[in-house]
């Protein structure tokens, strides 16, 4: 067995010897390491082909510092990428902190997050996912794609278990080819529902039915595609 492996084995030894009260599944492993081990000051420091699992997470970077009561908490940095597939997330960024014990993840620079299970991509320069709440706040450059749906904002919270998004910060969304701007935007993920709620705006892409703007707290309705001829009522 490797110096490293060895000192991998004496530190997983110390944070597994009495289980803390968020006890998980927790595995890592590097090129190199570096730390201290002494009880309440433990610190761990990957270097080269990082990587950490905890519970169903695998967190992969350059770097990755471990530290805190039991390794709670995590400090990753250069080409961060997180992958979850029990609950069908991907985050990838430049800079993660990550909680162990309260399940939260912040990202740094430029970042993705894409769910999966709801088919929902996510950009920002800030991403803060609540993973016990399921909620995702984001900030600076929101960009949010979903099939049809193409969402701008400064800020925008997501709510995985309702599927939905609140879009504040000159928000914009695009659907089917119709825009739409409020100071304040709703959208249902499930159902495509928009709420605009503010002073509102939009155009119609060319071709189809024009509807003046909703009024204020509305939700939009799709015009239906016309039947074509010789269709069946």
């Amino acid at each position: 067995m490797t110096r490293l492996r060895l000192a991998l084995a004496a530190v997983l030894a110390i944070a597994t010897a009495v289980p803390p009260a968020f006890a998980d599944d927790f595995s890592f492993s590097a090129d190199s390491m570096t730390g201290a081990m002494s009880k309440g000051r433990e610190r761990a420091t990957l270097v080269g082909n990082a990587v950490v699992v905890s519970g169903g997470m695998r967190i992969s970077a350059d770097r990755i510092e471990l530290y805190g009561d039991e390794f709670r908490f995590v400090e990753c940095k250069g080409r961060v990428a997180v992958t979850d597939e029990e609950r069908g997330l991907r985050l990838t960024t430049e800079r993660l902190s990550y909680d162990r014990r309260d399940k939260v993840s912040r990202l740094t620079g430029p970042s993705v997050m894409e769910d999966r299970l709801n088919k929902v991509v996510i950009k920002g320069d800030y991403i803060e996912n609540d993973d016990e709440r399921k909620i995702a706040i984001v900030q600076i450059n929101v960009r949010i794609l979903k099939e049809n749906l193409s969402c701008r904002a400064e800020f925008a919270r997501y709510d995985r278990a309702a599927k939905s998004l609140e879009l504040s910060g000159s928000p914009t969304v695009r659907r089917d080819g119709d825009e739409y701007r409020a100071a304040t935007i709703l959208v249902d993920l499930d159902t495509e529902d928009i709420v605009l709620v503010g002073t509102v705006s939009g155009t119609v892409a060319a071709g189809k039915k024009k509807e003046p703007p909703p009024e204020p707290g509305e939700p939009l309705s799709v015009p239906a595609e016309p039947s074509s001829p010789g269709a069946t009522p």
